[in-house]
């Protein structure tokens, strides 16, 4: 069960790659394209020799960019599954379908949306090199702590449940949820490397766009492999969990 869920899920993140592909190529790529030329035209100002071009931007473009997405996709198409396996029918009474969404929504939430308020996507010519490591590290620290506060938040509405009702377990979860995710934002030191110069509305459509490519993705894996999910465990004739 759990091996065919995995499969299911990994198409999912294919079905859900092509779409994400078919968006940052038509709508990001021109904003990557506006960025490089601004740092070019910035060094070259500043009398600094051209970077080589190792790889066409052509190719960046079009495989590279395409080899990535659907690399990263299939990847988070099978953990997905692996979550979904792992929670419905234990943690969840809702229906394939249900589940699925849920858990897109809640992985979006933690894994994206929490992160991107405090370190949002820059593209390039934005950001000091020299701090690349420490600006990955608060990043990934970011999406730890968010994880690891949704699933204490989960942990504590199940919880709360048995003594205020479900609804109001999960409303009680949510907002501690809330005000922990507020507290270390607040705490973790702030970066804004963005050059004076640079184009405001190049920056806001280059994040919203790399926003709308995790809403693309989490979104195509929550409806397609819940709609997978569902056939599967209906020709299997329960919604038991698939892992025991």
């Amino acid at each position: 069960m759990v091996g065919n869920l995995l499969l299911r899920g990994m198409l999912a993140g294919l079905i859900a790659g092509i779409l994400v592909f078919a968006f940052a190529h038509t709508f990001g790529e021109p904003l990557v394209d506006a960025a490089i030329a601004f740092e070019e035209a910035s060094a070259q100002a500043a009398g600094e020799a051209a970077e080589p071009e190792i790889v066409s931007r052509a190719t960046q473009a079009g495989l590279g960019l395409f080899t990535g997405v659907m690399a990263h996709s299939v990847a988070v198409g099978g953990l997905f599954a692996l979550a979904f396996a792992f929670v419905h029918g234990r943690f969840s009474s809702l229906s394939a379908r249900g589940t699925s969404a849920v858990i897109a929504i809640a992985a979006f939430v933690a894994i994206v949306l929490v992160p991107a308020v405090k370190y949002p996507a820059n593209p390039p010519a934005v950001g000091n090199p020299d701090t690349i490591g420490v600006r990955t590290e608060l990043f990934f620290l970011m999406i730890v702590v968010s994880l690891a506060a949704l699933i204490a938040a989960v942990v504590l509405s199940r919880r709360l449940s048995e003594r205020f009702g479900s609804w109001n377990g999960a409303i009680i979860a949510g907002i501690a949820y809330l005000v922990f995710i507020g507290f270390v934002l607040y705490l973790l030191p702030p970066i804004n490397e963005v050059p004076e110069n640079f184009s405001a509305m190049v920056l806001w459509r280059f994040r919203t766009t790399s926003l709308g490519m995790h809403v693309i993705l989490w979104a195509a894996l929550g409806l397609v492999f819940g709609a997978l999910a569902e056939r599967r465990l209906v020709v299997k004739g329960g919604l038991r969990p698939a892992f025991r």
